[in-house]
C-alpha cells in the first residue's frame, strides 16, 4: 500500500496569540492538501504547537501558573483558529505529548551512541529571544545586535554539541543534486550561499539550572534538549504511527528556513539515518506599510486609528473570504501587503460582485422563469461554444498553476472565467428574453440559464480547496452533491439539468 501524501506546517510557538502569518500558513497548507485530496490522493496533514523553551517558562512564571497550563491555554487559541479557518488537519501535535518525547529521546540516544553528540565547554553570546547562541558576525555594522535577537548576554557553560559541521559538505552536495528541494528556487540559492561559509557544531542542550522546561537528555539528566532539536523532530514523530514518512511537503515561513529547516533539520535526519522530506515550500511575510504583520493591530502609525486585522475581518465576513484573500493576494515565496482596504476590495469586487452576484442572479432567474427547475440547454450557438472552449483552457491553466503553488495566478485565471460568465449573462440578457413570446427566445433563455449554472458549478468545484464552505454551498443551492474529486467534475456537462434550485441567496453580505 502506498503511503499517504504527507504535509506538515511549522509548529507554532506557545508564546502568544495567532496572527495573520500563522493563519496564512495554515490556509496555504490546507489548500495544498485539499488539492491533493480532490485529485484522488490519500493525505495526512499535520500541524501543531512547539511547547518547550525559555520563553514559555518565563511567561508561565510571570502568570503564576505551570508551563503546561500556559501551553494548554495557548494550544486552545491556535487550535481554535484552525477550526475557524476550516483547516482540515488530520492531527495536531504538541511537543509535550509522551509519544513525541519518546521519539526525541530515542533519536538523541542514537546520535549520542554513534558519537555524533559530545560534551564541551562553551563561552559565547546568547540571544534570550531566539533561545540560541549568536556569533560576532551576527552583529550589525554599528556593533549592535539586530533587533530580532532581543537581549543578548555573554555566558560560559558546559553543554552538549551535535556534529553539524561534519556534514556541511554532504548538505551542499545534496542541494546541488536536488535543485527542487526548496521552493521557490531563490530560497534554495540562499541556503547554498549560507553554506559557503563554515558552520559550527550545534549546541543541543541547556542546563536544567537555567532551563527546566524541556525534554530531558536521555544520557544526562542534568540537561534538557535545545528547543530546535525538540521542535524539528515533530515532523517525524507525528508521522511514525501512520507510516507517512518522509514528508512530501514542509510548509514554513522564510524566517525559519536558514538555518533551522534547511541546515539543522536535514543534517539531523541524515545523521540519524532517516530520509529527508521531498520538498520545503517557503512563504514570505505579510507586511503592513512595509512592516511585518506580527501583532494584533496593523496600523502603520501607532498613533493612527487601528484598522481591522485580517483575523477580525475573517470573523466578520467568514473563513472563505479570508482564505480567498490570502491565497489570491500572496505570491507564494514573496512578501505581500495587507490592509483592511485591500481585503475589502477583494471581498466586494471578486467575491460579492463577480461570484456572489452571479450565483444569486442564476438562482433568482431560475426561480422566476422556470419554477426553480433548471432546464436543459435548448440551442448551441457560438456564444455558448466560445464559453465552453474558454472553460477548457481555464481548467487546464488553473490546475497546472495550482500544482506549482501559483495559487494567486490560478485564482486570477479562474476569476477571468467568472467575469466572462457575467459578460455572457449581460450579452444574453435572459431577463429580456423572458418577456418575449418568440419560441426561439425561450430556447435562448433556457440555454442561458443552463450555461450560467454549469459555468458556476465548474467554478465551485475548482475553487473547493480554497473556499470549501462557499464551494459546497453553491453546489447545494444548485441541487447537486458537492464534488469530492476533480475527476469527472471539471468537464462541461448537463448534470444539473432537472435539478431543483434553491431560493436566491446572498453568499457575501455587504459588511455593516
Amino acid at each position: 500500500m502506498s503511503k499517504p501524501f504527507y504535509l506538515t506546517t511549522a509548529i507554532d510557538y506557545a508564546n502568544g496569540a495567532p496572527h495573520l502569518g500563522h493563519a496564512y500558513e495554515k490556509v496555504l497548507a490546507d489548500t495544498i492538501v485539499r488539492f491533493h485530496r480532490m485529485n484522488g490522493e490519500k493525505t495526512y496533514f499535520l500541524t501543531g504547537l512547539d511547547e518547550h523553551g525559555q520563553k514559555v517558562q518565563q511567561n508561565a512564571q510571570k502568570m503564576g501558573i505551570s508551563p503546561q497550563e500556559c501551553c494548554d491555554r495557548v494550544a486552545e487559541l491556535f487550535q481554535g483558529i484552525c477550526r475557524e479557518l476550516e483547516i482540515s488537519n488530520d492531527a495536531y501535535i504538541r511537543t509535550t505529548q509522551p509519544h513525541h518525547i519518546k521519539v526525541v529521546q530515542e533519536i538523541l540516544q542514537k546520535l549520542y551512541e554513534a558519537g555524533e553528540i559530545y560534551k564541551a565547554d562553551y563561552k559565547g553570546f546568547y540571544s534570550i529571544r531566539q533561545e540560541q547562541f549568536v556569533l560576532e558576525k551576527d552583529r550589525g555594522p554599528d556593533g549592535k545586535w539586530p533587533e530580532l535577537f532581543g537581549e543578548v548576554i555573554e555566558i560560559t557553560e558546559s553543554n552538549y554539541f551535535f556534529r553539524l559541521a561534519k556534514y556541511q559538505a554532504w548538505l551542499r552536495k545534496y542541494l546541488d543534486e536536488h535543485p527542487g528541494f526548496i521552493f521557490p528556487d531563490f530560497r534554495q540559492k540562499n541556503v547554498v550561499e549560507f553554506l559557503k561559509e563554515p558552520i559550527s557544531d550545534l549546541c543541543i542542550s541547556r542546563p536544567k539550572e537555567r532551563l527546566s522546561w524541556g525534554i530531558e537528555l536521555p544520557f544526562d539528566k542534568n540537561f534538557v534538549t535545545y528547543v530546535w532539536f525538540d521542535a524539528l523532530t515533530n515532523y517525524y514523530s507525528g508521522a511514525i504511527e501512520n507510516a507517512c514518512w518522509p514528508a512530501d511537503i514542509h510548509v514554513i515561513g522564510k524566517d525559519i528556513l536558514v538555518p533551522p529547516h534547511s541546515v539543522y533539520w536535514p543534517i539531523m535526519l541524515h545523521a540519524a539515518g532517516l530520509e529527508l522530506p521531498k520538498k520545503i515550500v517557503v512563504h514570505g511575510w505579510w507586511l503592513s506599510a512595509g512592516r511585518k504583520v506580527s501583532k494584533t493591530k496593523t496600523a502603520a502609525d501607532d498613533n493612527a486609528p487601528a484598522e481591522k486585522t485580517a483575523i477580525e475581518l475573517m470573523r466578520e465576513l467568514g473563513a472563505d473570504a479570508f482564505r480567498y484573500f490570502v491565497m489570491r493576494e500572496m505570491n507564494v515565496g514573496q512578501d505581500s501587503e495587507y490592509s483592511e482596504a485591500l481585503f475589502m476590495t477583494r471581498y466586494k469586487s471578486d467575491l460579492a460582485n463577480d461570484l456572489g452576484n452571479m450565483v444569486n442572479r442564476v438562482l433568482n432567474m431560475t426561480g422566476n422563469y422556470c419554477g426553480h427547475v433548471l432546464p436543459a440547454p435548448a440551442i448551441d450557438e457560438d456564444i455558448e461554444k466560445n464559453l465552453r472552449a474558454l472553460w477548457e483552457k481555464t481548467a487546464r491553466h488553473y490546475h497546472a498553476l495550482a500544482a506549482e503553488f501559483q495559487f494567486h495566478t490560478a485564482l486570477d485565471v479562474l476569476w477571468n472565467f467568472v467575469r466572462e460568465l457575467n459578460r455572457y449573462a449581460n450579452d444574453r440578457a435572459p431577463w429580456k428574453l423572458a418577456k418575449s413570446a418568440d419560441p426561439a427566445d425561450r430556447a435562448r433563455l433556457e440555454t442561458s440559464l443552463a450555461t450560467m449554472a454549469e459555468g458556476l458549478r465548474l467554478v465551485a468545484v475548482a475553487v473547493t480547496p480554497v473556499m470549501p464552505g462557499i464551494a459546497a454551498k453553491i453546489q447545494k443551492l444548485f441541487g447537486a452533491t458537492p464534488a469530492e474529486k476533480f475527476a469527472g467534475a471539471q468537464t462541461w456537462s448537463t448534470t444539473l439539468t432537472g435539478n431543483t434550485f434553491g431560493d436566491k441567496a446572498i453568499l457575501f453580505p455587504r459588511p455593516q
